[in-house]
């Protein structure tokens, strides 16, 4: 077994998670991409409890949850890039900013790409334009949301920015119209290596949507 290896799934916003700080520490690691509809008996072995992606198995030791694969790999490799401020007060403020994308986008990003009304989706999008309008008030004006230094929370909010299109086309509105800085913030990001070469082309996630809504009669 290799040292370090990543239970994957390309499309999946928690697995991007793990791929962009695995790549911000320069970290050679084994990806294994996961068929969530016939799981490997390795993901239900090291992640019996979800059984989900991404699971991220260090000298064949599981570590589970996105965010916290993030902030294990920030602690290992802590001689490298570092993803969470120095100070006490900044890490506690990451780690909340952390959890309120896990509980204020997930809920409605999935209501809007996989609702089978209308009235539902306008719903989800307007949800979802609110979340977007919170994050874009805690960027401010700074480059990324710890400062100067791309960090934690970025970590923990750019995946999404890949499936913006979906999310706007499903919603019909419009992101860069409803939040510029945030946006910008989104093109900032894909700068940098790790993330640029980790986030699937936005078409790419949006024409995958539309295949699985055939396979679950919504199209």
């Amino acid at each position: 077994m290799a040292q370090v290896k990543l239970l994957d799934l390309w499309a999946s916003h928690p697995a991007m998670r793990v791929r962009i700080a695995l790549a911000e520490k320069g970290i050679e690691y084994e990806a294994k991409e996961e068929d969530l509809r016939n799981k490997s008996p390795l993901l239900l072995e090291m992640n019996p409890v979800h059984k989900k992606i991404p699971v991220l198995i260090h000298n064949g030791k599981p570590i589970c949850e996105s965010m916290i694969i993030v902030e294990y790999i920030d602690e290992v490799w802590s001689d490298k890039s570092p993803l969470l401020p120095s100070d006490a007060h900044g890490r506690a403020r990451a780690r909340f900013w952390a959890e309120f994308i896990d509980k204020k986008v997930v809920d409605p990003a999935r209501r809007l790409v996989w609702a089978s009304s209308g009235e539902n989706k306008e719903a989800a999008a307007n949800d979802l334009i609110e979340f977007f309008k919170v994050m874009e008030a805690e960027l401010g004006d700074k480059p990324y949301f710890q400062g100067e230094s791309f960090g934690f929370v970025d970590v923990a909010l750019v995946p999404f920015y890949s499936w913006f299109y979906t999310y706007e086309t499903f919603g019909n509105f419009s992101t860069a119209k409803e939040c510029p800085k945030l946006v910008a913030w989104g093109k900032k990001c894909l700068q940098k290596e790790s993330v640029s070469k980790t986030l699937p082309d936005p078409y790419k996630v949006y024409e995958g949507v539309l295949e699985h809504r055939k396979t679950l009669g919504l199209e």
